[in-house]
């Protein structure tokens, strides 16, 4: 059963400002350090990273997404992204509260007025946090999603569930995203103890166990036209919005292999292999360990490339956001989608082939790296977007403009 999730109040001080990508990534490496130290420890009895949280509220990295003009520093794609793997390799589930926070911060930048936007960037520079509520269309059976919204005069009345609600138990403002009578997408903000909102903590997925997901239920919420994104009939036209989401997502994957293969490498380090004449063997000198880790360590400098590369392309797209810039940018992002969940799945069950049955044992809780990754890889899987790529180059159907 879940339980119904209370906001966890403090007096939250003004978070640091961080003035460049440089601190961005130092305070990443910095905060990460210390989350890592009890990541096991919190996914195996679930306690949710409250204090972490804050930190990282506090540290400022929640604002660097704002663009320039409203007090943030307007970082690169790639940089953002790189805080987010940075922030995974420690705790890939504090990692997904940051990149659910940031996805809604661009549909505020493509979709907010001047004042909407004003004010809600500023919430993020001084360190609230944001999640989202996604319809989620495509799911059928009994975990589909039931949003309803009814219009009332100026605005408009919401109700239903949304299940597997991305980190919301952390949030202080929530984005609400639902289809309205038009099959238009229709975007709220409202704070997360408004009238009508409540809370479960009732995710129980095998991986990404703190990351405080839960389910949504809407009681008759109003959102008058200051909490409606003025701007939403702009989610229909071209954008970056998703773009910005998924390359966020494959660096949390890009994280998770990262923290699989340093724990590969501290395991056999301290461990040797047994012979048969009962001599112990240098692991770390075994012709065909030694190759393996090899072209694990290669293949995640590559999957980080071409994280780099998408976050470029998104780049331009934001700065001229043509057709060819976002189909570009979506292209991109597809791949480093795809080479980050691949990767992160083969170095989890790498760490396991190269380590054996020792490296198993519950105590130990590496599992924790392939539970993460393959929980983490579920969402949009690879297949699809082989496919979409394929459909552009052989049949000329361009990706969907989200």
């Amino acid at each position: 059963m879940g339980t119904v999730s209370q906001l966890h109040e403090r007096v939250r001080q003004p978070a640091h400002r961080i003035q460049s990508e440089e601190e961005a990534l130092d305070i990443a490496r910095s905060l990460a350090a210390g989350f890592a130290q009890q990541a096991s420890d919190r996914d195996i009895n679930r306690v949710l990273p409250y204090d972490e949280i804050e930190m990282l509220s506090q540290s400022g990295l929640l604002g660097i997404s704002v663009p320039s003009e409203h007090g943030g520093i307007d970082i690169s794609n790639s940089v953002l992204t790189e805080v987010v793997a940075v922030l995974a390799e420690a705790d890939p589930s504090i990692a997904q509260i940051a990149q659910a926070h940031f996805h809604v911060l661009e549909a505020v930048r493509v979709g907010g007025s001047e004042e909407q936007k004003a004010s809600h960037f500023e919430r993020a520079i001084i360190g609230d946090r944001f999640s989202g509520v996604f319809e989620q269309i495509d799911v059928k059976g009994p975990e589909q999603d039931d949003l309803r919204l009814t219009q009332v005069g100026l605005g408009y009345r919401l109700n239903g569930r949304s299940f597997h609600s991305t980190s919301i138990l952390f949030s202080d403002w929530i984005a609400i995203f639902v289809r309205d009578e038009r099959d238009g997408v229709v975007v709220s903000v409202l704070p997360r103890n408004a009238d009508g909102i409540q809370i479960i903590d009732d995710w129980d997925g095998f991986g990404q166990r703190t990351s405080g997901n839960g389910t949504t239920i809407l009681h008759n919420v109003y959102l008058n036209a200051g909490a409606v994104l003025a701007h939403s009939e702009k989610f229909r036209e071209r954008n970056v919005i998703d773009a910005v989401n998924q390359l966020t997502h494959a660096g949390i994957n890009l994280g998770i292999a990262r923290s699989a293969m340093a724990a590969a490498i501290d395991f056999i380090r301290s461990h040797d292999n047994p012979g048969a004449d009962g001599d112990a063997k240098r692991t770390v000198s075994d012709p065909v360990i030694v190759a393996r880790i090899g072209e694990i360590a290669v293949r995640i400098e590559a999957a980080t490339a071409v994280v780099e590369r998408a976050g470029s392309k998104i780049d331009a797209a934001q700065i001229n956001l043509t057709e060819a810039h976002v189909i570009d940018a979506a292209l991109s992002v597809a791949a480093a989608q795809t080479m980050t969940a691949e990767i992160a799945m083969e170095t989890a069950n790498t760490l396991f082939d190269l380590a054996g049955t020792s490296a198993a044992r519950i105590g130990l809780n590496l599992d924790r790296h392939w539970r993460n990754a393959r929980i983490h890889t579920l969402y949009d899987p690879a297949r699809r977007k082989y496919t979409m790529v394929g459909d552009y180059h052989l049949n000329g159907i361009k990706p969907p403009m989200r």
